[in-house]
């Protein structure tokens, strides 16, 4: 029998599959021994930046890092996609770390009383450690606690109240009175006008409402963002500027009927959306594992949010739809829209759906550039981990 002839691009030797993961593994090691020696400049340059009064973030410096990374990447054979997708992750890390470091803290911060009502709930632990991680001590009052609200109330520098969202009012009422003129009140509720109201009329001190665009479980507050209503008391807001920034969030500032106004849509229309997609999915009782087997991306990612919004509370949700005063106007839309659409669909009106798509499509104008990057980015992301 004949010997196989090699082709001309074939090497003449090979080494086995075992060698091969094993010399692999040693690049990853010396990867990572690499992104340790990185870790502590980083820490190093957090020190120095906290002594001189330098800001975290330095758009100039991540742009100039990004593009030389880019840059190399190509004639190394890399995808420059890709190592700006590393290196953009790697950047976050490193503020993260800076601001663990207390890097935007001064270093003669003065230590305030800060007192968290519902501090054992998720949002009220959350943000005892970004005051605690400032300087600043922290006390937790809450219904089992030895210390009470009240008490707590009365000798803090900063009141935060993080109740359920249905009680907020009613604590702000029985608080209010007994915070010092003095300090600072705030709330961290998912809507803002009454709240704001409520402290503005309960209590002669310095208020602002908050509220976290975000949940107690994210791994990291860098970048974050939150909203704040102010009230009363410009000292305090500059004060509690400086400890949100410290901490890397970032702020947005406006007020309370506006807030709950694009909150009906960033929240309400969202979650019943949301909540519309996982009731429909029940009613039709298709094996979770035979839509997953015949999944696109855009199916898993949906999914994936779906469960991930019924793995949470119900009472939660309830309130946060509940509570805003515009509801009732963007369920009816919803509604509406719904109708619509279905209409043209059951009757094969392509021309009447192509028109509403165009609309939708000139509403989102030149954010649907923008939406296929990213949705792109998350996508692959999706694919890599599945």
């Amino acid at each position: 029998m004949p010997k196989r002839q090699k082709t001309s691009d074939e090497p003449l030797t090979s080494r086995p599959l075992p060698v091969l993961r094993a010399m692999i593994d040693a690049i990853d090691h010396d990867v990572l021994q690499q992104l340790s020696r990185r870790n502590g400049i980083v820490a190093e340059i957090a020190r120095y930046k906290r002594e001189h009064g330098i800001q975290i973030r330095d758009l100039d410096r991540e742009k100039e890092l990004l593009d030389d990374r880019r840059n190399r990447a190509a004639p190394l054979g890399l995808s420059p996609e890709m190592i700006e997708s590393m290196f953009r992750l790697i950047l976050w890390a490193s503020r993260d770390r800076q601001a663990a470091l207390r890097a935007e803290v001064p270093l003669d911060v003065e230590p305030r009383t800060i007192a968290v009502i519902g501090g054992k709930g998720g949002m009220g632990r959350c943000l005892a450690g970004l005051f605690a991680d400032v300087g600043h001590a922290v006390m937790i009052a809450d219904v089992d606690t030895r210390l009470s609200p009240r008490e707590a109330a009365e000798v803090a520098d900063v009141v935060v109240i993080s109740v359920p969202i249905d009680h907020t009012v009613a604590v702000i009422e029985e608080l209010g009175p007994r915070v010092r003129a003095d300090a600072l009140l705030m709330d961290v509720t998912s809507t803002k006008a009454a709240p704001l109201a409520a402290m503005l009329r309960a209590s002669r001190a310095s208020v602002v409402g908050t509220h976290p665009l975000f949940g107690p479980s994210v791994h990291s507050l860098q970048g974050q963002r939150i909203v704040l209503t102010p009230g009363r008391g410009d000292d305090w807001l500059a004060w509690l500027r400086g400890v949100l920034h410290a901490r890397g969030l970032t702020m947005l500032e406006t007020d309370g009927e506006n807030h709950d106004r694009v909150m009906a849509v960033v929240q309400v229309l969202v979650h019943f959306a949301t909540e519309v997609m996982g009731r429909t999915l029940a009613t039709l009782q298709v094996p979770m594992d035979e839509t997953l087997a015949f999944t696109s991306p855009i199916y898993l990612l949906e999914l994936l949010m779906t469960a991930r919004h019924f793995a949470q509370s119900p009472d939660l949700y309830a309130s946060i739809q509940m509570s805003n005063p515009r509801t009732g106007e963007v369920t009816a839309a919803y509604a509406e829209a719904v109708n619509q659409l279905r209409a043209a669909v059951e009757r094969g009106d392509r021309a009447a759906f192509a028109d509403n798509f165009r609309d939708v499509r000139a509403f989102f104008g030149a954010f649907t550039d923008q939406a296929l990057v990213q949705s792109d980015f998350l996508i692959d992301r999706l694919v890599e981990r599945a």
